[in-house]
């Protein structure tokens, strides 16, 4: 029996402020692998594991929190 395939869910780049995000989702870039590339800024790696759990970009303001 086959599996259906999987979606992958796109992410509108810089149309959110806050976003969580998990331990899978690292080493954590904005924009994020699922975002809009088209329209948004050059991809930046974030700390956020040594930041106490959350970091901000410093291109469009977005907030990263670690949720787990």
């Amino acid at each position: 029996m086959s599996q259906p395939s999987a979606t992958v869910k796109s992410i509108p780049a810089n149309a959110e402020n806050r976003y969580e995000v998990t331990r899978k989702d690292l080493p954590l870039s904005c924009p994020m692998p699922g975002m809009a590339l088209w329209n948004s800024h050059p991809k930046v790696y974030l700390p956020i594991v040594d930041d106490g759990g959350e970091s901000t970009c410093p291109y469009c303001g977005a907030h990263y929190v670690l949720s787990d």
